[in-house]
Order: C-alpha cells, then sequence, then structure tokens
C-alpha cells in the first residue's frame, strides 16, 4: 500500500501524461498516413533505426556514421518529397474538430457519385472505355502533371464527352481532385502483376497501378464488354452492378462524422456559462 501510495506523486502523473500524449501523436500520425505511399517510408525510418541502433551496439562505427549521415540528410529529404502530403496533414489539423463544430451532411459526395453515376451508366451501356481516379489522401501531382488541365465542375456529360473515342482527351485518365475534374488525358503507372488476368488491357493495368502507390479510388469501364471494375488499395473488384458500385462509392467517398458534434469551446461554454447565469439569478 505505501509503495503505491508513493507512486501516486505529482511528478509521476507528469511523465504518465507526457507518455500517453505521445502515444497519441502516434496513433494520429499513424491514422493519418494509413493508405498513403507514407507507409512505405515509415517502414524505411523504422529500417534505418534498427541499423543504426544494432551498429551502434555491436561497435559498426562505419556502419553507424552512415546512418547518422542518412537520418541527418533524411529529414531534409523528406520535407521535400512529402511536401503535399505534410501540407495536407496541416491542413487537416486545421480543419480538426478541437475548435471547430462540424456538420457532416455529404451533399457535396452525394453529388459527385451522382454526376459519376450518371457518366457510367451511359459509358457502360455502349461499351465507351473509361478511366476515372478519385484523388483521397495521397496526392496525385506527379500523375495530374502529365495530364491536360481543366479545372472544371464533375458533370456526367463532360465526363462522357471526354472519354468519347477518337477524341483528344479521351485517351488517358480523368482524375478528380477537391470534387473537380483537375486534368484528362493523364498517364498513370501500369502495373507488373502477374495476378491481372491477361484478358484485362492497358486500363486497368494502370488502375491497378495507381492504387499500388497511392490510396486513389480509381472507376474503369472496359471498352470490349462494358464492364465496371474499381481498383483500391491494391485491390481489383470486377463486374459491379450499379447497387454495387454505388454502394463501394458511399462507403469510401462519404464523411463518417457525426453531424451534430459540439466543438470544445462550445461545451465548455455550455457548461461554464449556464453554471454562472444560474448564481447570478439566485442574487
Amino acid at each position: 500500500m505505501q509503495f503505491i501510495v508513493s507512486l501516486l506523486t505529482w511528478q509521476n502523473l507528469i511523465r504518465l501524461i507526457d507518455i500517453l500524449v505521445i502515444w497519441f501523436l502516434i496513433y494520429e500520425l499513424l491514422i493519418l498516413i494509413r493508405g498513403t505511399r507514407a507507409v512505405q517510408l515509415f517502414r524505411g525510418i523504422l529500417i534505418i533505426i534498427l541499423v543504426k541502433v544494432v551498429s551502434w551496439y555491436v561497435g559498426l562505427s562505419t556502419v553507424s556514421w552512415l546512418m547518422d549521415q542518412v537520418i541527418n540528410w533524411g529529414v531534409i529529404a523528406i520535407v521535400i518529397i512529402f511536401q503535399p502530403e505534410i501540407r495536407r496533414g496541416l491542413e487537416h489539423l486545421g480543419r480538426g474538430s478541437f475548435f471547430t463544430a462540424h456538420q457532416t451532411t455529404n451533399e457535396t459526395e452525394e453529388e459527385l457519385i451522382k454526376q459519376l453515376d450518371q457518366a457510367i451508366q451511359y459509358m457502360s451501356k455502349r461499351r465507351i472505355g473509361a478511366l476515372i481516379s478519385i484523388q483521397m489522401n495521397t496526392g496525385l501531382e506527379e500523375y495530374i502533371e502529365t495530364g491536360i488541365p481543366l479545372d472544371a465542375d464533375i458533370s456526367g456529360a463532360l465526363l462522357i464527352n471526354t472519354f468519347i473515342p477518337n477524341t483528344p482527351l479521351h485517351d488517358g485518365a480523368v482524375i478528380i481532385k477537391d470534387n473537380r475534374i483537375a486534368v484528362a488525358a493523364a498517364y498513370l503507372p501500369l502495373s507488373d502483376s502477374k495476378l491481372i488476368p491477361k484478358e484485362l488491357g492497358t486500363r486497368h493495368r494502370a488502375a491497378v497501378g495507381i492504387s499500388e502507390v497511392t490510396d486513389a479510388l480509381t472507376i474503369v469501364i472496359s471498352e470490349e464488354t462494358g464492364e465496371v471494375s474499381i481498383t483500391k488499395d491494391n485491390e481489383l473488384i470486377r463486374n459491379m452492378s450499379q447497387s454495387d458500385y454505388l454502394k463501394f462509392l458511399r462507403a469510401q467517398l462519404y464523411k463518417h462524422e457525426p453531424q451534430h458534434r459540439d466543438n470544445l469551446l462550445t461545451k465548455l461554454y455550455a457548461k461554464f456559462g449556464r453554471r454562472g447565469g444560474g448564481r447570478h439569478e439566485q442574487k
């Protein structure tokens, strides 16, 4: 009992809070990079740190010195390479719920899905090949740079006209970013996976390829059969019916947050403001 009492000191409490804050930040970081190309970077960092610790413990001075250089210069390289992800992460924190109340209606997402459905149904029935990639968390800037800029509102008619055969924009991918059509005729990386059925063409390989390196959601319409497929997180889902892809799109694109969630400042004001008002009335 005396041992337990000795542990309950202010200094130990501060240390416990310190540890909990660090673990919370690590958890939030893992949630933020989940499904992005930063996951591979995180694994590489862990390997470098492991090599550094082992080389220091064993006494491999040259390897230890080399790892020090990699770590020192790696911080600068990370900032340069992952500048879009870092900026998006800071924007995510700025839009966080700590000081801001959210009301999620998903009206914008539902309108996007409606326009996509209109285009998919038209092109699938007429066997017009299409490749539409939607940016999620991982930035697609390097692929957007390969396309022809449009920066247009999303409409089914525009998507249909883009993929009409023998038009300047039909060859390549449309990339949707921030609920706008960023570019058309963009080039996506082709997958070398042996698991892709041989009857599938370049569009499907490009869709699988972009899903291997980003968390983008990509819709493919086969020119030969009109089949609708979706790739996400290195997974190819084929032969989707209208109800199938609508359900999938809503599950992936909707913001799953409570529609009425008070922020921290609102709760504090409601709690202490009412209490203060009650004391004033009693006087």
